[in-house]
């Protein structure tokens, strides 16, 4: 049997800062393309689960040692990505500490829910459904 192409997986993480007030996000200006502010993440590798690679991408791109706390949701429209065709499987996550940019990330922001940048990809969407979920006080 042929192995069927599909669409590239990968990962992103809402992380609240526990010790800073508010609870602020973290988000990450790209370094490169397409460039912008983003969600911290990234591409799953061979052989790794995907709560696996979002803590990893986390470490790499942020400094930070997350916890996960739950699954936002799995955002796939073929338009997202302008690289092409990927799965966003999105997860909440908590951390302490402040967070540094590296790795992908050419600066690294921390955002009060209610004053966020454009941002690349279909980030904004994801945000929004993060800000309802969270005021509906859903436990992630």
């Amino acid at each position: 049997m042929v192995r069927p192409t599909t669409p590239a997986v990968a990962v992103d993480v809402v992380i609240e800062l526990l010790d800073h007030p508010g609870r602020p996000i973290v988000l990450i200006e790209r370094k490169y393309p397409p460039y912008g502010w983003a969600l911290p993440g990234g591409f799953v590798d061979i052989g790794e689960t995907v709560e696996a690679a979002a803590v990893r991408e986390m470490a790499e791109e942020t400094g930070l040692n997350v916890t996960l706390t739950g699954l936002l949701g799995v955002y796939s429209d073929p338009a997202r990505d302008p690289r092409g065709h990927t799965v966003g499987i999105v997860y909440t996550g908590q951390a302490h500490g402040s967070p540094t940019a590296l790795d992908d990330a050419a600066a690294v922001g921390v955002v009060c829910h209610e004053h966020l940048p454009a941002l690349a990809f279909d980030h904004a969407a994801i945000l929004e459904d993060y800000r309802r979920a969270r005021a509906a006080r859903r436990d992630f």
